[in-house]
């Protein structure tokens, strides 16, 4: 039990990682400076933890995983979206 507490507050952490960055791109509604190279190796990354955690059965793991798969798609989402208005400006 105190092994799976753990987990689950590091995949927290580690999920909610890009939320500061989500919520900078929604504000200042731009995302210049932002690697969609490193944000698709990231996604890759979390679908592969999302596949093992499912294999293992591992709640923390999918669920976590998952909420940094939705988070890293949002991102890429507004940087398109924000990089589009930007070139037609």
């Amino acid at each position: 039990m105190k092994t799976e507490i753990i987990g689950l507050i590091a995949g927290v952490f580690t999920a909610s990682s890009m939320l500061p960055q989500l919520i900078k791109i929604i504000k200042e509604k731009k995302a210049n400076d932002l690697s969609l190279s490193m944000l698709a190796i990231l996604i890759t990354g979390l679908g592969f933890w999302i596949y093992y955690g499912t294999l293992r059965e591992d709640w923390p793991i999918i669920i976590t995983n998952g909420f940094s798969l939705l988070l890293n798609i949002v991102v890429i989402i507004l940087s398109v979206k924000y990089k589009k208005k930007a070139e037609g400006s």
